[in-house]
């Protein structure tokens, strides 16, 4: 199945941009994902109840804590490239805006399953890997700080998730074909198609 083109087919319409740099939906989406880590947070505090506070914030375990939420975003994007190199093969860009962090493949346009696909790898896989994490620990602590993890992967996927609603929703149709430069993802259609 072919996953690309490496121009846009006769016949295509622009139909829809999401643009992360853009102010008004940079903002949406953040406080989206706040509002989600947010609601996560005090749910597995409620649900865990970790106590010591104090003698925790000056633990190792803060500043692992920080190392990791620095690290997921370097390995989230890094899965996005994985996808879409295994099933593109194309040239990758990363980036960092004050928005967003991104991964793109700027010089092609990918068709809707190749998208999914590119889009969903990083929710999946770290969804599996931190849900694991924090059923394999015993210690509260460990527990709670490995779902704040979990809270801002979750909250973090906004855009990725609001992608794919789109897909889900609107773009149906498997020739619908996305050019991903990162931050901006532009949508194709047929000009047959119905959205």
């Amino acid at each position: 199945m072919k996953h690309y083109e490496k121009e846009l087919p006769a016949g295509y319409k622009e139909e829809f941009v999401v643009d992360a740099t853009d102010k008004k939906l940079a903002v949406t989406l953040n406080l989206v994902g706040g509002i989600i880590m947010a609601v996560l947070i005090a749910a597995a505090y409620f649900l865990i109840r970790p106590t010591g506070l104090e003698e925790n914030l000056s633990s190792p375990r803060t500043l692992i804590l920080f190392v990791s939420m620095f690290a997921y975003m370097i390995l989230h994007e890094l899965v996005h490239g994985a996808a879409y190199k295994l099933l593109t093969g194309q040239k990758l860009t990363f980036g960092l805006t004050l928005s967003v962090a991104y991964c793109g493949v700027p010089d092609i346009f990918v068709y809707r399953k190749a998208s999914l696909i590119s889009l969903l790898a990083p929710f999946c896989v770290f969804t599996v890997v931190l849900g694991a994490a924090l059923a394999m620990f015993s210690n509260p602590w460990d527990k709670m700080y490995t779902a704040i993890l979990l809270a801002i992967h979750i909250g973090g996927c906004v855009g990725d998730l609001y992608d794919t609603w789109l897909y889900l929703t609107r773009f149906t149709d498997s020739r619908t074909l996305m050019q991903d430069t990162g931050p901006k993802q532009t949508f194709y259609v047929p000009e047959d198609a119905k959205c």
